[in-house]
């Protein structure tokens, strides 16, 4: 049956809104409003992000492991729209080599000591790892949380003590945390973020602020992703302040502003009474 004209133009406006949304949606692309899911990506992130990414946005497939191995991975051709990684200097060795576009920081941690809940060796403080007979895992060195656990024993001259005492080096976090919330071994050195989400397991004893290393996460778009416009959305969607709140929700930390940087600074030198009157003569 032919159509009328009424249902004719009726099917002729449908498809030009659909074809109007279409290049609206297309044009939109990397501008993705906060909280949008962005679906037909892959996210190659680090460990600690397991729990707090599926909670930004749950449509995109992730692949959760340490970051030089997701790094390595890509290198190699994993099919990955996204890395992040829980340093910067592993995004920044892949855009040199053009294997990641330019990576931008999204957010920050802190690294804590874990024990099991019941704590058999009774440690309380960091210098309690050096005693003799305590058991203590860590991430390997070419893991972020590695190298950052190397750099506060290395800050606080206890390098060779405690690693006298550690009985493996686990390729992840999230091994590490495991092995400790089961009492396989005494202790261990995760980030705080991770430390939260078994909080009846572990308890968690501090490091000293003045050794925590500066502990920074970045991410990039993978060059040769297919996706780039919607790698690009779901990197906006984490920056959106939308996803630096749900970052948070988990304990991570936010970026350092540049204010908040001088800040940290110690004051310079106040010139002696008298100093800029010489001068002037």
């Amino acid at each position: 049956m032919p159509l009328t004209p009424t249902r004719a133009n009726r099917r002729r406006f449908a498809l030009a809104c659909a074809l109007a949304a279409a290049l609206t949606l297309a044009a939109a692309g990397s501008s993705a409003p906060a909280g949008a899911s962005v679906p037909g990506i892959t996210v190659y992130a680090a460990s600690s992000l397991t729990n707090a990414f599926p909670a930004i946005d749950p449509a995109p497939k992730y692949s959760f492991a340490g970051s030089n191995t997701l790094a390595t991975q890509i290198t190699l051709g994993a099919p990955a729209d996204v890395f992040a990684s829980a340093n910067t200097s592993i995004p920044a060795a892949l855009y040199a080599k053009g294997i990641v576009e330019q990576p931008v920081d999204f957010t920050r941690n802190t690294l804590v000591i874990v024990v099991p809940k019941t704590n058999p060796a009774n440690i309380r403080s960091i210098y309690d790892l050096t005693k003799p007979g305590v058991s203590i895992d860590i991430a390997n060195s070419g893991v972020p949380v590695g190298s950052y656990t190397l750099a506060i024993l290395g800050q606080m001259n206890l390098t060779r003590a405690v690693l006298a005492n550690v009985v493996s080096q686990e390729t992840d976090v999230r091994t590490v945390l495991s092995k400790v919330a089961l009492g396989a071994v005494d202790a261990g050195f995760v980030y705080s973020t991770d430390a939260r989400t078994v909080p009846g397991e572990v308890t968690v004893v501090k490091v000293p602020v003045w050794a925590q290393p500066k502990v920074t996460y970045a991410m990039a778009v993978v060059t040769r992703s297919p996706n780039q416009a919607a790698a690009q959305a779901f990197i906006q969607e984490v920056l959106s302040r939308a996803g630096q709140a749900k970052l948070a929700s988990f304990g991570f930390l936010a970026l350092v502003k540049p204010a908040e940087r001088i800040a940290t600074h110690p004051p310079s030198k106040k010139r002696k009474p008298g100093h800029a009157a010489r001068r002037r003569h």
